[in-house]
């Protein structure tokens, strides 16, 4: 496996140069493990502010409905009487109303859990909403590792036939070589830059990604510091892994209080049923059968013609469809959790098949076999056919390396929660 620090920043630096023309400063380079992402990551991403945001705004609503209406005042005196304003002992009507607002049936209380619903609600679509971009700023770390690594294999190869075209043509005039194997090496060459150019282009986009989701500056060059050793085992049998699924997912626990909160609009929309109670006093001078009249008033309107039964109705059967809706989360989630689990244990039994001195040993070959070039010792078909079958290897490994964590971050995801504690 190749570990050169300086060779790994060279390759970095140079794609940076290569995909960022409109630059002329040296990009800033961010090692980066992945907890130190995940700080970044919370410290400044947008869209995860302006989603807590709304659990403030919720909240807010949650007060709002513990508030009590407002008294209401109501007057009336008169302005003109053959002289404005008159009023003195003899003169001047005066009429004062104060009328409170007794909502019946509980409906403040149930409106209060109404609005204690849409906090949790948005604390779930919160926490769903960090799920999903932790299991991207993740995912693309280790992306972006495998990618890194597989440039550093395709600069090594690009090293190693460099050297040997730039003697191929020397080589031809002394009549050592064919044209052919001038031609064959170089086309090689060629192809090898031409996948390492294609691969620099999904770096650039690998970047532009996590620079996003970063909140960094756009030049700021990311360089991974991942373990890329095997999964240690599960600590948890696929049973444990789908309760916890169940209790941590926020897309269902998102459902569940959209079922809660459906129930308790049903409630409150029966409560609506019944009239609420306007009471208060009033106060009467010189318009009454006594001078200064004290009186109650009482107000009540009669359920005859709106029971509110259409809202009622609707309310049940949106207790219905969220309770289907329940249902499929939960489905949703034991799925997702079931493929993810098997799709771990396949990919750390394929890991463990690969000896650990594996990387080592095709690398020395490979250094071996193009010296063997150099010297004649073998042919051209051979040597191509070896250099193709080490990239390929190569390549494999290391993507199998990267699908082997990004599973583990899969399962993680599925599950709601961390399952493995390799960083």
């Amino acid at each position: 496996m190749l570990t050169n620090p300086a060779r790994l920043l060279l390759t970095i630096i140079t794609l940076v140069a290569l995909t960022s023309l409109a630059s002329a400063q040296t990009p800033d380079t961010l090692r980066l493990t992945i907890p130190d992402a995940e700080k970044l990551f919370l410290q400044n991403n947008l869209a995860l502010l302006a989603e807590h945001y709304n659990v403030d705004v919720n909240k807010a609503f949650v007060q709002q409905a513990r508030y009590w209406d407002n008294p209401v005042l109501n007057t009336d005196q008169n302005i003109y009487d053959g002289k404005f304003f008159r009023h003195n002992k003899d003169y001047g009507q005066v009429y004062l109303q104060l009328t409170q607002l007794i909502k019946t049936a509980g409906k403040r209380n149930k409106q209060i859990k109404l609005a204690g619903d849409q906090v949790l609600t948005a604390q779930q679509q919160f926490g769903d909403l960090l799920r999903n971009l932790r299991f991207t700023l993740r995912t693309d770390l280790v992306t972006l590792n495998q990618q890194l690594r597989t440039l550093e294999i395709y600069d090594s190869e690009t090293s190693s036939l460099q050297q040997l075209v730039a003697g191929m043509d020397a080589q031809l005039q002394a009549g050592n070589i064919s044209q052919k194997d001038n031609i064959r090496i170089k086309a090689l060459l060629f192809n090898l830059q031409s996948d390492a150019a294609s691969l620099q282009s999904q770096v650039a986009d690998t970047q532009k990604e996590l620079a996003t989701l970063l909140q960094a500056k756009g030049d700021t060059v990311y360089l991974p510091v991942i373990d890329t050793g095997m999964a240690p085992a599960l600590p948890y049998n696929l049973t444990q892994l789908l309760d916890s699924a169940r209790t941590n997912r926020p897309d269902y626990l998102l459902a569940q209080t959209n079922l809660q909160a459906q129930q308790h609009n049903l409630a409150y929309q029966k409560a609506l049923a019944a009239p609420d109670l306007t009471v208060g006093v009033e106060y009467d001078r010189l318009s009454s059968y006594v001078p200064n009249l004290w009186g109650l008033t009482v107000s009540l309107p009669l359920p005859l013609l709106n029971r509110n039964k259409g809202n009622i109705k609707a309310a049940q059967y949106s207790i219905s469809q969220a309770s289907v809706q329940v249902q499929q989360a939960g489905r949703q989630a034991e799925a997702e959790v079931i493929a993810s689990y098997n799709k771990l244990l396949t990919l750390q039994k394929l890991q463990q098949g690969i000896p650990t001195d594996f990387i080592g040993h095709y690398q020395q070959l490979m250094q071996n076999m193009v010296q063997s070039y150099r010297q004649r010792q073998v042919s051209l078909l051979e040597f191509i056919d070896f250099f193709d079958a080490y990239k390929d290897a190569m390549s494999h490994l290391i993507e199998q390396q990267s699908n082997l964590r990004n599973a583990a971050e899969e399962l993680s995801f599925s599950v709601g929660a961390a399952v493995l504690t390799n960083n």
